[in-house]
């Protein structure tokens, strides 16, 4: 963005941002002086994301007790959750450090023990008195916390980041006299799977031997021996700068071999060469170019903080880099899921990052691609010469080792149990790569990994696919996720092969390949069987009806998220509604990415209400204070999808068609956009004032045909960066298609409007409480 002007877009076009902000929008306390307000005001001009992000940031005025309640802090490789330490939350405070490159290496005991992520330890920070107060803040902006300690011998002033580049911890304690004896603690975990505290151990499988901590010339390292071969290591070390006193720490992992000792030991050696302002310099770079990349604002002043947080969650747990998420990010605690699931938490977790313009946080398209040859390795033997699979869940290098239902989850064989035979989780992890693709419309991502990895992906089902005698092409048994029972023709498995046979057909044409499979993916599309639906809907497959309270939405993935099935016709548009309102309908195991789910598909449905009736469902009955979530351990991908759920209201581009502000709730009157990044790779920025959308802009990255449907009531004009008039045609329902070339910008309008361009925060409905745990 450049600097706030409003120009006629007629003569000069410059998209703009600033803002003029009411009180309700601006962090709780007394109503300033009438300079400072204008001060405020000035600032929120000349930097809206500022605004946004200081609005949005936790703070603590009680003490939190647990993972689900505290401050967070990562890099997508180290995290850090602080809490009060259990059974003394008056003595001491808990800094979890936690990598998500930790790991077993022992695939005999398969992914949820012997692959399983470790627990690496924690730090205490030890106050001389006892705990009576703190006054915390952590700053998305800056991704640091910040504040005091107040205990009944003195103060505790501290600063806290897990820097971007280096994945050192470091935490600034600034100590009053009463509380100069305050020290750091470090506790190393048992390094077992954190699946032993849930379920039975496979025989023959231990916990790795305890940490040996030692003195390393000054820097103190606890090393962790794996049983398989390989170490990972904490190290630290604290300096001391007049009263103020810096803890710096860092994890390394290696295997087979010991070098991780040797790379923790650098690590802190380098950091603590530099004091905490310093090591802050380049990290705060980061993080504020980081979210510089898009821009949302809406009048609901709770989920808007909610939106920003789930950014900074987003970019603390996830680099395309970095291990593909596991169901806890980098901040493992104690879970039954202590690895990557496929089955769906990856694929809602990376959602976001479409877009809010952040690729550089896809780790699936990237692992999917490095990995390809495991993924041959995890499917069934007599299949691995022409088909790929990926298990329920896997390690970092998508290995799950041994397939049994205590070790971990194969992926099966249509028509045979055991395994149970889920078969279509690699298909659904290739629609993020696709995502991926169609977003950034980089051929590399479709010619490389998206093309190649579907078509062994389809190939697998296509060796089980047969003719009924009703002429259709039928599957054998498999399993819909978390449903139970093996059904024939499963809508999990069909809705997944036909967009998958859909995808291949487009992507052939695009590439000018000539495959030879071309021919059976035709046929398939041509002769598969319909999907099972009945009275109430979409069945989980022919054999089993939808019948009791289910989670998760595997039997509507046509629906959402693969938009196979839209309502483009009456009869499709009630079946939609029907299957919706059955499967919420059934309370009892209903968790809460049922509800993104339902406020996704709702949605598609153009019903706002819906989706934010949903959305509250899930804030008020899931979303824990510092915005995670848990089911029976910690799991991350439900605010995360929450945040897509309010990307699918505020833009769709799925079909061709751009659809801007297309499910919004009448009490979001005014929304603001900018560089929104849509399928076509157009970045998108639209205003909505009163009601009404008061003009979009699109710039294409990529030259993409370009269909907008706008939502700018009567006649509409449409003109490039300089003004000019753009050639455009009606494209029927609301919709203008745009001759758009790479790196050309286009403007639509009412006609004879000339909108003030600015993109700024908008006013809040009303005051809200902060995320964390402020003053009750």
């Amino acid at each position: 963005m450049s600097s706030p002007v409003a120009p006629d877009p007629s003569r000069r076009t410059v998209l703009a941002t600033g803002t003029a902000l009411s009180g309700a929008l601006l962090a709780p306390g007394p109503t300033p002086q009438a300079a400072a307000a204008d001060r405020t005001e000035a600032a929120s001009v000349r930097d809206p994301w500022r605004t946004v992000l200081d609005d949005a940031d936790l703070v603590w005025q009680r003490m939190p007790t647990a993972w689900y309640e505290g401050p967070f802090l990562g890099n997508g490789f180290l995290g850090s959750g602080i809490y009060a330490e259990p059974g003394a939350t008056s003595t001491a405070v808990r800094f979890n450090i936690q990598h998500s490159e930790v790991q077993d290496h022992r695939p005999e005991f398969g992914s949820l023990f012997g692959l399983a992520r470790l627990p690496i330890g924690y730090f205490t920070l030890e106050p001389v008195g006892a705990i009576t107060g703190l006054d915390w803040r952590l700053s998305l902006r800056h991704a640091e916390l910040t504040g005091t300690l107040t205990t009944d011998q003195g103060t505790l002033t501290l600063r806290a980041l897990v820097h971007n580049d280096r994945a050192v911890l470091a935490v600034e304690v600034t100590a009053s006299e009463g509380e100069r004896g305050f020290r750091w603690v470090f506790h190393p975990a048992d390094a077992i799977s954190p699946r032993a505290a849930f379920k039975p151990l496979p025989d023959g499988y231990r916990g790795n031997p305890p940490a040996h901590v030692a003195d390393h010339d000054g820097i103190a390292a606890a090393v962790q021996p794996l049983l398989a071969g390989g170490q990972h290591v904490t190290a630290w070390r604290e300096r001391a700068r007049g009263r103020t006193r810096t803890l710096y720490a860092h994890v390394a992992h290696s295997h087979p071999g010991t070098a991780a000792l040797g790379r923790a030991l650098e690590a802190v050696r380098r950091a603590a060469q530099l004091a905490y302002p310093a090591l802050a310099v380049d990290h705060r770079a980061w993080w504020h170019a980081y979210y510089r990349k898009s821009f949302l604002s809406l009048p609901d002043a709770r989920i808007q903080r909610f939106y920003w947080i789930q950014l900074y969650k987003a970019a603390s747990a996830a680099r395309r880099d970095a291990p593909v998420m596991a169901t806890s990010g980098p901040w493992l605690e104690p879970t039954p899921w202590p690895n990557t699931w496929w089955n769906l938490n990856a694929q809602l977790e990376y959602w976001l990052i479409h877009g809010s313009n952040h690729l550089e946080l896809d780790a699936i398209t990237r692992a999917l691609s490095e990995f390809r040859e495991n993924l041959a390795q995890e499917t069934p033997a007599p299949y691995r010469n022409d088909s790929l699979g990926i298990p329920r869940t896997t390690d970092p290098q998508l290995v799950n080792g041994a397939a049994s239902a205590l070790m971990g989850y194969g992926v099966g064989i249509p028509g045979q149990d055991p395994p149970t035979p889920e078969v279509g989780n690699l298909t659904w992890a290739l629609h993020n790569v696709w995502l991926s693709y169609r977003h950034t419309m980089d051929r590399s991502v479709l010619r490389d990994v998206l093309f190649p990895l579907l078509r062994k992906a389809v190939s697998y089902y296509l060796h089980f696919l047969e003719p009924g005698p009703d002429g259709k092409l039928h599957l054998p048994a498999t399993f819909s996720p978390e449903y139970g029972g093996d059904s024939r023709d499963c809508n999990y498995d069909l809705m997944l092969l036909t967009w998958g046979c859909r995808t291949l057909l487009d992507s052939a044409e695009l590439l000018g390949v000539n495959d030879p499979s071309a021919p059976r993916w035709r046929e398939v599309l041509a002769k598969r069987v319909p999907y099972p639906t009945d009275a109430n809907g979409f069945m989980i497959g022919a054999d089993i009806p939808f019948a009791k309270s289910h989670r998760h939405y595997s039997h509507l993935l046509a629906v959402y998220p693969l938009y196979e099935v839209t309502g483009r016709t009456p009869d499709e548009r009630a079946l939609i509604e029907r299957s919706l309102a059955h499967w919420v309908g059934f309370e009892g195991a209903l968790q809460g990415y049922t509800f993104t789910g339902a406020a996704s598909m709702s949605a598609l449905l153009g019903k706002g209400e819906d989706a934010l009736r949903y959305l509250g469902e899930l804030m008020t009955r899931y979303i824990q204070p510092n915005t995670m979530y848990q089911e029976s351990g910690p799991v991350i991908e439900t605010p995360l999808s929450a945040a897509q759920s309010l990307h699918d209201m505020v833009c769709q581009s799925w079909g061709g068609v751009i659809r801007v502000f297309p499910a919004l709730p009448a009490a979001w009157k005014d929304v603001a956009v900018h560089d929104f990044r849509t399928q076509g790779a157009f970045l998108l920025s639209a205003v909505r004032q009163g009601g009404a959308t008061r003009w979009v802009r699109l710039a294409s990255e990529a030259g993409a045909p370009c269909v907008v449907r706008h939502g700018i009531p009567g006649p509409t004009e449409v003109r490039d960066g300089r003004g000019r008039p753009l050639r455009h045609e009606d494209a029927g329902d609301g919709s203008v298609r745009i001759a758009l070339c790479e790196g050309e910008s286009a403007f639509v309008t009412a006609r004879g409007d000339r909108p003030d361009l600015t993109v700024a925060p908008v006013r809040p409905n009303g005051a809200a409480p902060r995320w964390g745990l402020p003053r009750s």
